[in-house]
């Protein structure tokens, strides 16, 4: 006995609807001694009554359980809700019919096309629209009365040629309609059958020699057939037929369905559903065909899957297919839908940073063989041209992500002229002596800008601090992107669309800028000011007072605090001196 059945709760709301060809098997199976499936165990806790409804056939158990999800929209059952509202055609129920989009459905008696799930198709649809056809686009009440009555007078649009005034009876009703006839069989698809008779017409009228009127419908069959050239046409012998394919994981199920007439493709769209009851691929499937159908006003009789589903569809067929042009759409369809699960993967991972950082950070782990997750990174960079002002750069990621307040600037001290090796084991060695100086946390991965010789001597910085067991250490060379480990010649090569090479690139990246800007403010005249602008706690008036007795930024580091108190006052001379200490 086929029907729907409905769980309550205490407080009488729906918690469930369900269908089955067999209500009392279907029912008593919730109420088993044991129960499978710990989701059905939580609905099943919290039913306190149910009701059933007898229907004559499957079909219809089918439309009734769907219609009542939507009603009552149970907490444990599959809502298939649309994130956006899509655009239609409408053909207005009016005297002069207009042709506009709209997002609004509404039961006035006008014809609806669509939904479509592109809005660039309807703008190209009314576009053509609008060229074949000069319809009227006002709002005005065009009765018969009214325009027997000269009530109008005619617009800027029928002076530029873009309508015939309808408004005062240029355009009579018969022809209107007869156009409005013709715009409906485009925007359902049929353009071959509109061709026809388009072509009959035009060679009527030219028989008659009425070669004005022959022209103007050849010049409607062009734009027809440029449109039909440029539609995504599958196959010239495939008529109507839905097309759905399903993809399933652990808690979701993804859809695609394709809609087309005349081998074109007229609407196609992909979903997401996620299960509430550990529902199988063929539970999920069944809603989503109804429902889709139902959207986009499908009455294909024939809908082509991969697999023969054990539900029915009223008023169609299944079609499995092996070979030629229907197995074709299929691979099509399913192409679709994983370039569709791609990005909602990708956007769910934005809505949730954390979540992506770690499995970035994970990956770095497993490609470089790391003993811990490396959440914070630093990256270093050396700059100098022709050996003149050579300076460094630290760059700091954590989770993933740049920690600008973190960053670090260095002037080299100890080395002279252009020796990036030797610059390289100074600036690491100043670097991670600070840090145990002041116990901070450090990183979990190092990173050298630069290829076995870098490496080489920022490992021995580590060495010397003891901590070349405690943090790895890694360069990367720009030629080919190698990756080099310490006392290994031969390079990783990771896959050039890793995210791993992806953010370790990025590091490298920001390192290089970073110490390029800082350099090139440097060598500029400006930097003089700009350098100690930046020395939180000391004025202008002090910078242009210094500047005046030192002369040169290179003075005023080389100058004691004695020197520099004897200019500006002791606490501003204790900051001044710090800074170049650390920098």
């Amino acid at each position: 006995m086929p029907g729907v059945y409905l769980f309550f709760d205490s407080d009488k709301h729906i918690l469930y609807v369900g269908k089955s060809k067999s209500l009392r098997k279907r029912v008593s199976s919730y109420f088993a001694k044991t129960v499978d499936r710990n989701k059905t165990r939580v609905l099943v806790s919290k039913i306190c009554d149910l009701d059933f409804i007898v229907v004559d056939t499957e079909e219809e158990a089918l439309l009734l359980e769907n219609n009542l999800i939507k009603e009552y929209q149970p907490r444990y059952n599959i809502l298939l809700k649309d994130d956006k509202t899509y655009p239609w055609i409408v053909v207005k129920n009016e005297n002069f019919p207009r042709v506009f989009m709209t997002r609004e459905y509404e039961e006035d008696g006008s014809v609806y096309f669509g939904p479509y799930t592109s809005v660039r198709m309807v703008r190209t649809l009314l576009e053509l629209v609008r060229k074949l056809y000069k319809l009227r686009t006002c709002r005005f009440d065009l009765s018969l009365k009214n325009i027997e009555q000269s009530k109008f007078k005619v617009c800027l649009d029928f002076h530029i040629g873009n309508c015939k005034a309808p408004c005062v009876g240029k355009y009579l009703l018969n022809a209107y309609n007869s156009d409005i006839s013709d715009i409906k069989k485009i925007l359902k698809g049929n353009l071959n059958g509109l061709l026809e008779v388009l072509s009959k017409s035009m060679y009527e009228h030219a028989a008659v020699l009425e070669f004005e009127k022959a022209n103007e419908v050849k010049e409607k069959i062009a734009l027809l057939q440029t449109y039909q050239n440029k539609s995504t046409v599958v196959s010239q012998t495939i008529s109507d037929v839905d097309v759905f394919t399903a993809i399933e994981e652990e808690d979701f199920v993804y859809v695609n369905f394709m809609h087309l007439v005349q081998g074109s493709i007229v609407q196609l769209t992909s979903i997401e559903v996620k299960k509430k009851l550990d529902e199988t691929m063929s539970d999920v499937l069944e809603l989503v065909i109804l429902h889709l159908r139902e959207k986009f006003k499908s009455t294909s009789k024939e809908i082509i899957l991969s697999f023969l589903p054990e539900f029915s569809i009223p008023s169609a067929f299944y079609t499995v297919p092996q070979r030629g042009d229907k197995l074709k759409l299929l691979g099509l369809s399913e192409k679709n839908l994983r370039y569709f699960i791609v990005e909602k993967k990708k956007r769910r991972e934005n809505l949730n940073p954390k979540k992506n950082s770690d499995r970035i950070l994970n990956t770095l782990k497993l490609d470089l063989n790391l003993q811990e997750l490396p959440v914070r990174i630093e990256c270093f960079d050396n700059s100098n041209i022709q050996g003149t002002n050579p300076v460094a750069a630290c760059v700091v990621f954590e989770d993933a992500k740049p920690k600008k307040s973190e960053y670090r600037h260095f002037n080299i001290k100890t080395v002279v002229g252009a020796n990036d090796f030797a610059s390289m084991k100074e600036v690491v060695f100043r670097r991670y002596k600070r840090m145990l100086d002041e116990n901070k946390t450090l990183p979990q991965l190092i990173i050298i800008d630069g290829g076995k010789g870098q490496l080489s001597f920022a490992y021995d910085a580590l060495k010397e601090l003891a901590l070349e067991a405690k943090i790895p250490i890694i360069g990367i060379a720009k030629r080919l992107e190698e990756i080099y480990f310490p006392f290994d010649s031969v390079p990783l090569y990771l896959d050039k669309n890793s995210e791993s090479l992806k953010l370790i690139q990025k590091l490298r990246n920001e390192a290089h800028r970073f110490g390029i800007t800082f350099h090139r403010n440097k060598r500029s005249g400006q930097f003089l000011t700009s350098e100690l602008n930046t020395i939180k706690g000391v004025g202008e008036k002090s910078i242009q007072k210094l500047l005046q007795v030192f002369k040169t930024i290179e003075n005023i580091k080389a100058a004691d605090f004695e020197a520099l108190s004897a200019h500006v006052n002791k606490k501003q001379a204790e900051i001044i001196v710090n800074y170049f200490k650390e920098s």
